[in-house]
């Protein structure tokens, strides 16, 4: 069978501290399928895109800068909108996650076992050991949006999401900050499509070594579960563009509005 191109998107702010060792390291990977990697500079503040034009003549290498800072949410918009791959995942621009786990998941859509595939950083035989109260946190929004979306997964809000490319340019998204995982999960629970999710190793950063994400952001993620799950009918919410998505992957009359 043959391999299909891989999109790789991974949104950069503010990463100068480590960016370069990260890219370098990154590059060292054989990931066995051909990949593009597609940097989505969201206007840092630091040197991160001075560090990105490095490598700017690298083969595969796609680096796009974002006017302004518009959130995790906006780039990874914008790099699905560039994706020319037949299979589009994401990647944080750090090192709390091993590519070689997101090589794994990749291969299950290559091999044709699954549509979409999630990385869980809580499977039972993980042995990392979590902050509390990010697992606690992370633990109760996956319960409410599994409760809601009516697809069980164990980690919702993992970096690591691998799509089947028509299936994620398919989707309508609007979420511009941390909202895109509830939103994505929201809208990938009404298709027809095989949802897996495998454990992968998990090497959390704090928040003196750069970490973003915050309370306000697990509040609005609260938000986001009730309004993509149960509001998407009355406040006329579009869940997929018609026009890319297969009628193949369509189960409910949501998806039309």
């Amino acid at each position: 069978m043959e391999k299909k191109l891989v999109s790789i998107i991974i949104p950069v702010y503010n990463e100068e501290a480590h960016l370069e060792e990260f890219c370098e390291r990154l590059f060292t990977y054989d990931f066995d399928f051909p990949v593009e990697f597609i940097f989505v500079e969201d206007g840092s503040s630091d040197k991160s895109y001075v560090i990105l034009e490095k490598f700017k003549d690298k083969a595969g290498v796609v680096i796009h800068r974002q006017g302004y800072n518009q959130g995790k949410g906006a780039a990874l918009s914008k790099g699905i909108e560039l994706a020319k791959g037949g299979i589009i995942a994401i990647q944080d621009a750090d090192f709390e996650y091993d590519p070689m786990d997101l090589k794994r998941l990749i291969e299950k859509v290559q091999r044709d076992e699954a549509d979409v595939v999630y990385g869980s950083r809580f499977k039972q035989h993980s042995p990392q050991v979590h902050r509390t109260f990010h697992y606690l946190g992370n633990r109760f929004l996956t319960l409410l949006s599994n409760f809601m979306s009516g697809i069980y997964l164990s980690d919702m809000e993992t970096c690591y999401k691998v799509f089947r490319s028509e299936i994620i340019k398919g989707l309508h998204l609007e979420c511009k900050r941390f909202g895109f995982e509830p939103e994505v999960t929201a809208k990938i629970a009404t298709l027809k499509i095989r949802i897996h999710e495998y454990s992968i190793s998990y090497h959390p950063r704090t928040y003196s070594t750069g970490k973003k994400i915050g309370w306000q952001d697990g509040v609005a993620a609260i938000w986001y579960i009730i309004k993509f799950n149960l509001l998407t009918s009355l406040l006329k919410i579009p869940v997929v563009k018609r026009e890319i998505l297969p009628s193949k992957y369509y189960m409910t009359t949501r998806q039309w509005l």
